[in-house]
């Protein structure tokens, strides 16, 4: 038996799956936590990476790995492949003044064309003007950037600041298109826009193509990695046509496309797949937690919950939720709040309460999908992922929301097993068929009420909230 390794860096912890390369049978596991804040050392995810991949058994035995994981941190590395300072993870927002400079100096519409994206404070190209601006003896020193994926991949091949090779460093495709200064188009760094955030050029990992390979130390065959999203959509199997619906504390909507997309407002992210598609994405704010408040609201758990909105009926009786607890980011509101709407003597109870929570969540988040959609991207299937899916509320009114049949994958380290796809790929030289067991199936069910109430109300409030 051939076996491959794939691991999962993302922001709070390291997931390390060791999987069959014919099957992809998972046999063994490990697992690490990672520092909080939005500021951190890599040091510590390199130490994490080690513990996992030891909890998991070692990797004496695997033919080849993949490390896939958050996207767009800075990690900025001086010519001796020291860390400059510590990384800005995708959630620190100190750079949203750099990031409206950037968009007003170059232009949304040409910053769009050009990299698929308009900077918003997540974004690399932003923490870069950031560090010129508010730290220049930091930026003076930079000599390379990588991304946490890219840097984790550099150590585990055995480089670093005792083997100081920058021109080592690699990535892949989906990472590189979260930058802000890569090239959908070509394929390549557009080096004007690293220049226009930085003040300079700099090393930038090289960008391997889908089944592009490197060795480490050993001989073991690396794949390129991915970016979370882009390695959970091979972890899950998703096809042209596909769309991942996420629904964890924030929610995500990517499908992929075989053509790239431009969105010059800024709401769909035209990032790359890691594949040789594309992967269009839409980020909402306000996914499970929307269940959360509502359940403590209600002082009832998650079951509670789920018993309460399967007792009443697709559309709530006309109570409507518009679930902006934490303003919103598709729509881009960042002042907004919730409200709820729609309330009479009648239909006011725990359970049309209960369901207004589950539809204006799904509501949200097929915005979301529409948002895709406007660009020209197909969408004939929801796969649903993230804790909240587990709901079976969830689960069946999506099947109404959405007007495609939805699967629920069972519950898995779909990031990890992604990366390691794309080991046991790099090896045989081409995509294994590997089969992913599916929850909950459902064909389309569409309840077009639960969309036109929840459309007029949340109209109405985006215009308040402007």
């Amino acid at each position: 038996m051939v076996l491959v390794m794939g691991v999962d860096s993302s922001t709070q912890s390291c997931k390390v799956v060791i999987a069959d390369a014919a099957t992809g049978a998972i046999l063994r596991t490990g697992r690490a936590t990672h520092p909080d804040g939005t500021s951190v050392d890599p040091e510590a995810w390199w130490i994490a990476l080690q513990a996992a991949i030891a909890d998991a058994g070692g990797m004496g035995d695997v033919a080849a790995w993949s490390i896939g994981g958050q996207q767009h941190g800075m990690v900025a590395l001086d010519d001796a492949g020291r860390v400059v300072r510590d990384a800005l993870l995708w959630n620190d927002t100190r750079s949203a003044g750099a990031a409206s400079d950037l968009t007003t100096e170059l232009g949304a519409e040409q910053l769009a064309q050009r990299s698929g994206l308009v900077p918003v404070a997540s974004f690399t190209i932003t923490k870069l003007r950031w560090l010129r601006d508010a730290e220049p003896d930091n930026a003076a020193r930079v000599a390379a950037v990588a991304l946490p994926h890219d840097w984790l991949t550099w150590r585990l091949r055995g480089f670093g600041p005792d083997r100081p090779d920058l021109a080592e460093l690699i990535t892949d495709r989906s990472d590189a298109s979260g930058t802000g200064y890569w090239d959908p188009s070509s394929g390549d760094y557009d080096r004007d826009l690293l220049v226009a955030a930085l003040g300079r050029d700099a090393i930038l990992p090289r960008v391997l193509p889908a089944l592009g390979h490197v060795a480490d130390a050993d001989g073991r065959r690396v794949a390129p990695g991915a970016g979370d999203n882009a390695g959970a959509a091979l972890g899950v199997g998703a096809r042209a046509g596909d769309v991942v619906v996420s629904i964890g504390t924030s929610g995500t909507v990517f499908a992929v496309s075989e053509t790239r997309t431009v969105d010059p407002t800024g709401t769909v992210a035209g990032f790359a797949d890691a594949s040789g598609r594309f992967l269009p994405l839409v980020a909402t704010l306000n996914a499970a937690r929307v269940l959360d408040a509502t359940a403590r609201l209600l002082g009832v758990d998650h079951d509670g919950l789920t018993d309460l909105a399967a007792a009443a009926e697709p559309g709530a009786g006309g109570v409507v939720l518009v679930p902006w607890f934490e303003g919103e980011r598709t729509p881009n509101l960042p002042q907004a709040r919730a409200s709820l709407s729609g309330l009479s003597l009648e239909n006011t109870t725990r359970e049309n309460l209960a369901r207004a929570a589950v539809e204006g969540m799904l509501a949200g988040l097929a915005t979301g999908l529409d948002a895709i959609r406007a660009l020209g991207v197909t969408a004939e299937r929801v796969l649903l992922v993230g804790g909240a899916a587990r709901n079976p509320a969830v689960a069946a009114a999506a099947a109404q929301v959405f007007d495609v049949p939805v699967a629920v994958p069972a519950p898995g380290e779909y990031v990890a097993r992604g990366a390691a796809l794309q080991a046991a790929a790099v090896l045989a030289g081409a995509w294994p068929e590997w089969s992913v067991d599916m929850d909950r199936e459902a064909a389309s069910d569409p309840r077009p009420l639960v969309r036109e109430q929840y459309d007029r109300v949340a109209l109405r409030r985006a215009e308040e909230a402007r």
